[in-house]
């Protein structure tokens, strides 16, 4: 696959070229995530924000779009789950009712780190067996380790590739395509 940035004076578009077709902006779910315009992420983040995701991975999930980026970039490596569980877990601490934990514990439970579950994590069998004795009391803390686990995994195995992969390059470039065109009209001002 192939990536051709075009420009005019207003706009950057990213075109994905596969051996066999061009895919469109319109067509192509992450060319429409990243596309410069008014729907695009292009014309929400600034370059300074996606400079600031290359610094840490602490920094990328502090800002507004790092996370969405990031999980865009996830799926396509098939491991969003671990950035979904994350949030998920996030949500879990705010619960203030008992009930309403007990019912989310056994959901996320279920749906992330009982083995064989649907959107199974990667954890140790140690790790696991904490989290099934802890969600027994249903407690706001009782997913900590396993959401630290996940962290872990995303900061050390996922996020040094998304910093090399296309996602990242192309906004990082359609981004500083845009800026030296804001400059340059600018300049001709």
């Amino acid at each position: 696959m192939v990536t051709v940035i075009i420009q005019n004076a207003s706009s950057a578009y990213v075109y994905l070229f596969s051996s066999t077709r061009i895919m469109s902006p319109r067509i192509c779910w992450l060319c429409n995530i990243f596309r410069d315009g008014t729907n695009g992420i292009a014309s929400k983040v600034s370059l300074e924000e996606v400079l600031q995701w290359s610094q840490s991975f602490e920094k990328l999930m502090a800002t507004k779009y790092g996370p969405i980026v990031y999980k865009t970039y996830l799926k396509t490596e098939y491991s969003d789950e671990n950035i979904e569980f994350w949030f998920a877990c996030e949500k879990y601490k705010k619960i203030v009712s008992q009930r309403k934990r007990m019912s989310m514990a056994q959901k996320l439970f279920k749906e992330y780190i009982q083995p064989q579950a649907p959107r199974e994590i990667n954890m140790d069998s140690q790790a696991r067996e904490a989290v099934i004795k802890n969600i027994q009391e249903a407690t706001q803390s009782c997913f900590n380790e396993a959401q630290k686990i996940v962290y872990l995994h995303m900061e050390r195995d996922s996020y040094p590739r998304f910093l090399g992969s296309e996602i990242y390059r192309n906004l990082f470039l359609t981004l500083s395509i845009r800026q030296k065109a804001l400059v340059s009209m600018k300049e001709g001002e």
